[in-house]
C-alpha cells in the first residue's frame, strides 16, 4: 500500500462523521422541540409580547402594501431580507429603515445552508450582512437561515459576522398557492401565545405567485387577535429576547 492510500482511506472514512456534523443543527428545524429546549434559538421573548417578523422581501409589488398597514397600526416589525432581493430594491432597504422597523439577514441567496460548504455560507451571509449596512447605515444583527434550516458551518459563519441566528415558535405556512388569508390566520393562532414569535412573508419570490396576499390578508386579524389576548407586538429588538449565549434557555 502507497503511503498516500491509508491517507485516502482515512479521509473517507471520516466523511460520514464530517457530514454528521455539518447537519447536526438540523434538529432545530423540528418546532415542538425547537421551542421547547431551544427557546432563544425560537426566539422566545417576555410573555406579554409576540414578535413580529417577515421573511424574503424587500419586493416592491408587496412589501409596501405590509409597510403601510403596519404604520396605520402604529407598529413596527422585523424584516429578514434576502441580499438579492435588497440589490434590486435599495430604495424599499432604506424606506423599510426609515420607517422605524429592525433589518435582519435571509443570506443573499435563498439556497438550503445544508447543501453549502463553510466557504459559501459564509460568503453568502457577509455580502448580505455588508448591504444592509451599506443601505442603512446600521448594521444588522440578526440572521434567519432560509428554509429555517441550520448548519454547523452558518452557525460559526453568523458568530464571526456578529450575527445571531433567530428561527419562530408560529408561521403561517403563507408561501402555498392553497393559502388564504384565514387558513394563515387559523395556522398561526393555533400555536400563538405571549413570548412568541410569528414567521410571515411579505415577498413571494421563493413561494406561489401572490402568496403574500395571504399574509397581507390575515394580518390584520392576527393583530386584533394579539390585542385581545393582552400581547403587544413589535420586533425582536423589543421582545425581551436574549440574542447572544446559549440556545438553551
Amino acid at each position: 500500500m502507497t503511503p498516500a492510500r491509508p491517507i485516502r482511506t482515512a479521509a473517507l472514512a471520516a466523511l460520514p462523521a464530517l457530514a454528521a456534523l455539518h447537519a447536526a443543527p438540523v434538529v432545530s428545524t423540528f418546532g415542538p422541540l425547537r421551542n421547547r429546549v431551544m427557546p432563544r434559538l425560537a426566539g422566545r421573548g417576555r410573555p406579554d409580547h409576540v414578535a413580529l417578523t417577515f421573511d424574503d422581501g424587500p419586493d416592491p409589488a408587496s412589501t409596501p402594501r405590509f409597510l403601510r398597514l403596519l404604520a396605520d397600526r402604529g407598529l413596527h416589525a422585523t424584516f429578514f431580507l434576502l441580499g438579492g432581493q435588497a440589490e434590486r430594491a435599495p430604495g424599499l432597504v432604506r424606506e423599510i429603515a426609515a420607517a422605524g422597523h429592525e433589518i435582519g439577514v435571509h443570506g443573499r441567496l435563498h439556497r438550503p445552508l445544508l447543501i453549502r460548504g463553510p466557504r459559501a455560507t459564509y460568503d453568502d451571509l457577509a455580502r448580505a450582512r455588508d448591504l444592509v449596512t451599506d443601505l442603512t447605515g446600521r448594521r444588522p444583527r440578526l440572521f434567519r437561515p432560509p428554509y429555517g434550516v441550520m448548519s454547523t458551518a452558518a452557525h460559526l459563519a453568523a458568530r464571526r459576522l456578529g450575527l445571531t441566528p433567530v428561527l419562530w415558535t408560529c408561521w403561517g405556512e403563507d408561501w402555498t398557492a392553497r393559502a388564504t388569508p384565514q387558513s394563515v390566520y387559523a395556522t398561526v393562532t393555533a400555536d400563538l401565545d405571549g413570548g412568541g414569535t410569528i414567521l410571515l412573508h411579505d415577498s413571494d419570490c421563493t413561494s406561489a405567485p401572490g402568496a403574500w396576499r395571504s399574509a397581507l390578508g390575515a394580518l390584520p386579524r392576527i393583530l386584533d387577535t394579539c390585542e385581545q389576548l393582552g400581547f403587544t407586538v413589535g420586533p425582536l429588538r423589543e421582545h425581551g429576547w436574549l440574542g447572544s449565549g446559549s440556545y438553551l434557555s
